[in-house]
């Protein structure tokens, strides 16, 4: 095929086929941020360079400040938690841990959930904190 001056048609325009991926990508990204739900806590304060523990399998436990727990936003009692976490435990042998207490909570319940996933084995725990 030839253009009136005589130049050939050889190559494709893909900028609408781009623009429609963007789009598409933009809407999975706002559709997946939409769908995470979770408790508003005040967290203490830590320094800027901390580790990442992230996927899938990451299970978070909140302690609010009324001393509540909270498994993957689900209100928890210590034994429900160990329990839960245990079978979690059995069919997948590592999985990381998140403990998110609130900065007015006693610093006793954050340590009765610490000592639940020691008495676990779960060994990928970490602390969350805000920056400063």
């Amino acid at each position: 095929m030839q253009a009136d001056d005589g130049k050939s048609y050889d190559d494709i325009n893909v900028t609408p086929m781009v623009d429609l991926y963007l789009v598409l990508l933009l809407i999975f990204i706002i559709m997946t941020t939409a769908g995470v739900k979770g408790t508003k806590i005040d967290l203490p304060r830590g320094s800027k360079s901390q580790p990442k523990l992230g996927g899938p399998k990451t299970q978070a436990i909140t302690v609010t400040p009324d001393g509540k727990i909270l498994l993957n936003t689900t209100p928890v009692t210590l034994a429900d938690l160990e329990s839960r976490l245990g079978t979690l435990k059995a069919s997948t042998p590592e999985f990381p841990v998140v403990v998110r207490g609130d900065r007015a909570v006693q610093y006793q319940g954050v340590m009765d959930v610490l000592d639940v996933l020691g008495r676990l084995g779960i060994t990928q725990i970490g602390l969350a904190t805000q920056a400063k």
